[in-house]
């Protein structure tokens, strides 16, 4: 997530999922390169195993078992990250005297939108990890569950590791937050229905950042916005699903302004179109990769903002 107030904001969980994605990526192709040699044999086999088991496409039935080679790097990677991500953080604003673990009530904290951010933070992460178990030879129905586990066992350290801050405090919130966003990930492979909703973050810097008010684009929350995308060609009828673009999805967008640093500030609302990244017709696992990283950005498109003024934008972003 990236940091406000030293603490890590959803933009920068995307920019750090999408360079371990990259690095576990090219890694892992690497070694299927190196470790998997292609034959008559094989060719036959996989053709064999993609028949039997056509209710799992993301197995590649020329590795039937775990790569723990795999796996084990990634996991190192992974584990250097977290043990980075730490380090920054405890120097950052885990450095102060400790204080018996307690509680914060933060709800009004930025207009709650570091609530949403927990959520869409969980759901990145939990994206990630997944692609990791996926490189691995996992099945489908395991790196839902345990991309799931992972990702909340992560927020939830943080959160308690916020509980012994003189500063901070156990929010309840954000860890209601957390388990909702890892949650609903892990959801979508036991009902994919949910498949049909994405959540996303846009980004444009705010008034306060450009007058320096602001002094980092990662403490900007104002200039930060989270959306749910629906796609609407799965959504809709099959009578009008025919005429709607598949490229094209609806969302719902939240963000807010004036924030004083108590709880006040305004709470903003969108309505607008969004692009759906898996429509981009290129194939093959690099490209599935990126277009799934995509899909957790929203780009520029037009759109309405509902409240608290209402006005038409020819970007909404």
């Amino acid at each position: 997530m990236i940091f406000l107030n030293k603490k890590m904001t959803p933009i920068g969980y995307y920019i750090l999922t999408v360079i371990v994605l990259s690095s576990q990526f090219i890694y892992s192709q690497n070694l299927i390169l190196t470790n998997t040699t292609i034959n008559s044999e094989k060719i036959n086999l996989k053709q064999s195993l993609l028949m039997a088991d056509s209710e799992d496409n993301n197995y590649d039935p020329l590795r039937t078992e775990i790569d723990y080679t795999i796996l084990g790097s990634l996991s190192a990677l992974y584990l250097g990250s977290g043990i980075g991500m730490h380090l920054y953080q405890q120097k950052a604003w885990w450095s102060d005297q400790k204080v018996p673990f307690h509680f914060t009530n933060d709800w009004a904290y930025a207009r709650s939108i570091d609530k949403v951010g927990h959520f869409y933070g969980a759901t990145l992460l939990a994206h990630a990890f997944s692609a990791g178990l996926e490189a691995a030879n996992f099945s489908t129905k395991d790196s839902y569950l345990y991309s799931g586990i992972a990702a909340l066992a992560f927020q939830m350290y943080v959160e308690i590791e916020d509980g012994f801050g003189p500063k901070w405090g156990f929010s309840p919130g954000d860890a209601a937050a957390d388990f909702l966003g890892a949650a609903f990930s892990t959801s979508q492979y036991y009902f994919p229905y949910l498949k049909n909703f994405q959540m996303k973050i846009s980004y444009l810097p705010s008034q306060k950042f450009r007058n320096g008010e602001t002094f980092s684009v990662i403490d900007d929350y104002e200039g930060q916005k989270y959306w749910l995308a629906f796609r609407m060609e799965e959504l809709l009828p099959e009578t009008a699903a025919n005429f709607w673009p598949d490229f094209l999805n609806l969302a719902v967008g939240y963000g807010v302004d004036k924030l004083d640093g108590v709880g006040g500030g305004d709470s903003e609302f969108y309505i607008g179109l969004d692009f759906d990244a898996e429509q981009i017709p290129l194939h093959g696992k690099f490209w599935q990769f990126i277009k799934n990283t995509l899909n957790y950005v929203h780009f520029p498109l037009p759109g309405i903002r509902i409240s608290p003024d209402a006005a038409f934008l020819a970007f909404a972003f």
